[in-house]
């Protein structure tokens, strides 16, 4: 499914789609600490029904399994829901995708105790988005928005492997992550409140051709509309940069979690005259 978006990649369009093989190989690298702290929070847990948004390949249904929640995928991908499936059944595992947009999913009222997005929020038009996930939830459910970024101010790797996406594909803004103290978005209106709100640095460990398939899966490469040219001549020079580094390295990684609590809509009781 080709996205365009002016606010992202400067309206360049992209498909993650075109990157599904790799995202599949490359893009389930958060670590252990990750999901330990979502479940700490009690969310995807036993007990528990959760949607994930935009879940891609199922990396975050996947690896949340084992905490007993029940499951279900949606991503706008096709390619990428038959990913999910695929490693989900070969992992034994009984998760729900279904290929649908966020703006369109259409799930009674009150069917979810948490509602994820991880990695993929700033994709969603957040007008329509949140008010279907507020109906979505159960009173007192969660929403929780879930990032993490390589810092390639903190990193030579991760910079040099930006400065490569750029030079390939100027119009990718996917880089340039900084830390940043995440906060009550403005978008919470009536609807959400803060429960949690956490910011965490983790070092998360590569080697050569692993660091390699994740910045081809991103949207600067895989994802993008460049050549198949294009995309083999990159590859050849981030490879022979590849090669100039220790077989096994660390890059420094920032990992945001915004957990949205669903406030109850006030019920506006009108009399009419006696």
């Amino acid at each position: 499914m080709e996205i365009i978006n002016k606010n992202i990649d400067n309206g360049k369009s992209f498909d993650w789609g075109r990157a599904s093989s790799d995202y599949a190989k490359y893009r389930d690298i958060y670590p252990e600490e990750f999901y330990n702290k979502l479940a700490g929070l009690s969310l995807g847990i036993k007990g528990q029904k959760v949607l994930d948004l935009g879940t891609g390949t199922g990396v975050l249904p996947r690896n949340m399994y084992k905490y007993g929640a029940e499951w279900t995928g949606a991503d706008i991908s096709e390619n990428q829901v038959a990913y999910a499936r695929k490693l989900s059944k070969e992992a034994g595992m009984d998760i729900e995708y279904i290929v649908s947009p966020a703006e369109d999913i259409n799930y009674p009222a009150n069917s979810f105790d948490v509602i994820t997005a991880c990695q993929c929020f700033m994709y969603f038009n957040i007008s329509e988005v949140i008010p279907r996930i507020h109906l979505m939830l159960k009173p007192d459910g969660h929403f929780c928005v879930l990032y993490m970024a390589w810092l390639p101010e903190e990193s030579d790797i991760a910079r040099t492997s930006e400065e490569m996406v750029l030079k390939y594909n100027p119009s990718w803004t996917g880089g340039h992550m900084k830390r940043y103290q995440p906060g009550t978005p403005s978008w919470c209106g009536n609807l959400f409140e803060p429960a949690n709100i956490l910011a965490f640095e983790c070092p998360v460990t590569f080697t050569r051709e692993s660091w390699h398939g994740r910045i081809k899966a991103c949207r600067g490469i895989g994802a993008s509309s460049l050549s198949e040219e294009e995309i083999a001549a990159w590859e050849k020079e981030h490879m022979e940069y590849m090669q100039t580094l220790p077989e096994i390295f660390d890059i420094l990684h920032y990992v945001t979690v915004l957990d949205l609590k669903k406030k109850e809509l006030e019920r506006i009781i009108t009399y009419g005259n006696a």
